[in-house]
């Protein structure tokens, strides 16, 4: 059984509580820490919970031989340089991440990272990161699973471009280990990725088969797929961020810049207010309404006291301050009390 609700830093994450923000980062550093912070701090501008790199190193993670090999017809093939050397112009350097992590500690916002090595598992470890972030590249990397999940931390999984076989694989996988503190993110994995790809309805997949906090990692334009996802229960959203979608990188073109960041956040805690609970009740702003549109028992007619009010005496009229509408039929046969005029209400004390 997996944790209905995990702490990540002072955040609760999970049943009845927020939704999680995180603002990946991935190559919009541009190579630069500097670039790295001020994206922290626009990431903290914007309302997110936490800022995300990327931990690999490109002759860890991808094959130059392999991919010359290859005829790429996605977003990989549009690079126009070999795969290795724009793996190798994103890498995040490893001296930089305790830099990193120290000052989004010093500006009051959570940082983590995907790692896609053994060695950045450890670094991020020995750093203190409050969970793990698994990219959905590596959801069948058996191995890095439950080495990750070993570490006893949260662990946040993306499951783009995978079965559900495999992704229960993964889930077994980690489960294996005794570390009960999961997360599953639905994601397509292309940049960007289609609207009408986004099978947001896996959250409920999820849910039912794994009973686990879900959430999206969203690569499509705009917000869309991001609140539709709160409206199903996504506890977590992933979203790039940038300083500007004109910028040079692999990822800028498909992340949000700070302000369209902060209104995506903006409309989920609405939205989330609007969600309200499954209890249905009368809220506070119907008090009025609830009396003022449903209807009572009238009098048609002026009636005695002392005379039979009989069925046609009565009818149904707004507003509700009288008897129901469904004790009509024990109203009628009954000697009125008291006067009662035309349209007056009709109240027990009123019959005998």
């Amino acid at each position: 059984m997996f944790q209905k609700i995990i702490k990540i830093g002072d955040r609760l994450i999970g049943e009845g509580q927020p939704v999680f923000f995180i603002a990946e980062i991935g190559a919009n550093f541009d190579n630069g820490l500097n670039k790295a912070k001020e994206l922290a701090m626009a990431a903290k501008y914007a309302g997110a919970d936490c800022v995300k790199i990327q931990s690999f190193l490109a002759d860890k993670i991808v094959s130059g031989p392999s991919f010359a090999k290859m005829q790429l017809k996605g977003v990989h093939g549009t690079w126009g340089k070999p795969i290795e050397q724009v793996f190798k112009e994103a890498e995040f350097p490893r001296e930089w991440h305790k830099e990193l992590a120290d000052y989004c500690k010093s500006i009051g916002i959570i940082f983590s990272s995907a790692p896609y090595d053994f060695e950045a598992v450890d670094l991020l470890d020995s750093l203190g990161v409050d969970f793990f972030k698994i990219g959905s590249g590596d959801i069948t990397w058996l191995g890095m699973l439950e080495y990750i999940a070993k570490k006893g931390k949260p662990v946040i999984l993306a499951t783009g471009d995978s079965t559900l076989a495999e992704v229960d694989e993964a889930v077994r996988t980690i489960e294996k280990t005794g570390n009960n503190q999961l997360a599953l993110l639905q994601c397509i994995t292309n940049y960007p990725s289609k609207i009408e790809s986004a099978n947001i309805n896996v959250l409920k997949t999820y849910q039912t088969a794994f009973d686990v906090i879900v959430g999206y990692s969203d690569h499509s334009p705009g917000d869309l797929v991001v609140l539709a996802s709160v409206a199903l229960g996504a506890k977590i959203i992933e979203k790039h961020i940038t300083l500007s979608k004109e910028a040079q990188g692999p990822d800028h073109p498909h992340s949000m810049e700070p302000e369209e960041f902060r209104l995506m956040v903006k409309k989920t805690r609405l939205l989330e207010k609007a969600l309200g609970s499954t209890k249905k009740e009368v809220v506070q702003e119907e008090q009025e309404t609830v009396v003022v549109q449903r209807r009572s028992l009238h009098a048609i007619r002026d009636i005695k006291k002392g005379e039979i009010i009989n069925v046609e005496d009565i009818i149904e009229l707004r507003p509700a301050v009288g008897i129901p509408p469904k004790y009509k039929h024990i109203v009628a046969g009954r000697r009125a009390k008291t006067d009662l005029g035309k349209y007056e209400a009709i109240y027990w004390e009123n019959i005998e």
